[in-house]
């Protein structure tokens, strides 16, 4: 009897007792977003991401298993301004979860927080690939991405409040590490100001601004159009009369345009991470600059 008693009141005991707190759960459109996550929340939230440095994310499969992530998530990360247009919005509709879907606590668009570059006049899909918002590409300038900081650890606080002082005191020592990176980042940066480059993607506004580079020309002639054998002729000159720095492309893109022109002209291709995880060095934030000075310095020897 007596070992029935202390079973029953065990029992009652842990019929009772408050569950440990779940962690957040957090679906991150691109690498970049999951590592500031990371940064912010350390092992407070459960992070998945949906797509890698090697795709092109304008062109993303709403995959069933990237459905399943965006059911789980308590809060949806992603760069917005349109970029995921293609796919993000099913993966939300397929999920049936309204607790991230737009306008709700667990939407957050990083693009949202900033103020965008390049935003056009006019809409007209015949200029290729445009988005009306501005350029979207934010995740290359590290000024809108200590912006974005601070906007996210907010809203991290706002929907785990037991953790607040968790967020808060890693967004403070985020926030000093970054401060000192961007100076030593500026520094380093001093040789690439004014020099010029032809981009493969219009894609990189927010680092040239950032660094003082001039783009002078584009392989696709116009945002996701493929180039003609007519529009990359007439690169050729433009490229090596400008004392162009390099020919610049990202990871997941075809090389055989930026060699083509790098064979002509003798300007350098380079291939920049672009997102988090381009390359070796750069599996995280601060190694995405790191690694994007490094090859920029390295073109310019």
């Amino acid at each position: 009897m007596k070992l029935i008693a202390i079973s029953t009141v065990l029992l009652a005991a842990g019929l009772f007792a408050t569950p440990a707190q779940a962690r957040l759960k957090v679906f991150a459109c691109e690498p970049e977003w999951g590592s500031l996550v990371h940064e912010l929340a350390g092992d407070k939230v459960d992070v998945d991401v949906g797509t890698s440095a090697l795709q092109d994310v304008h062109v993303i499969e709403a995959k069933p298993s990237l459905i399943a992530k965006v059911r789980a998530a308590n809060l949806v990360v992603c760069t917005g301004a349109e970029l995921e247009v293609g796919w993000l919005p099913m993966l939300i509709k397929q999920s049936g979860n309204q607790s991230v879907a737009p306008g709700a606590p667990g939407w957050f668009m990083a693009a949202s927080q900033v103020k965008l570059l390049e935003k056009p006049s006019a809409v007209d899909r015949a200029n290729g690939d445009v988005h009306p918002d501005g350029n979207p590409h934010v995740q290359l300038d590290p000024r809108r991405v200590l912006v974005i900081a601070r906007t996210l650890d907010a809203r991290l606080v706002q929907m785990d409040p037991a953790n607040a002082a968790v967020y808060q005191q890693r967004l403070g020592d985020f926030n000093t590490r970054w401060l000192a990176a961007m100076a030593r980042w500026k520094t380093e940066a001093a040789p690439l100001r004014g020099r010029k480059v032809v981009v493969h993607h219009i894609a990189w506004a927010y680092l040239w601004d950032w660094l003082g580079i001039q783009q002078i020309g584009a392989l696709e002639p116009k945002p996701s159009v493929p180039p003609t054998s007519a529009h990359l002729s007439s690169l050729i000159a433009l490229t090596k009369s400008s004392n162009t720095l390099a020919i610049v492309r990202a990871a997941y893109q075809d090389p055989k345009p930026a060699d083509w022109l790098a064979e002509r002209t003798g300007v350098p291709a380079v291939t920049l991470p672009y997102p988090v995880g381009g390359d070796a060095q750069s599996r995280y934030l601060f190694g995405l600059f790191d690694s994007t000075l490094h090859k920029l310095l390295g073109a310019a020897k």
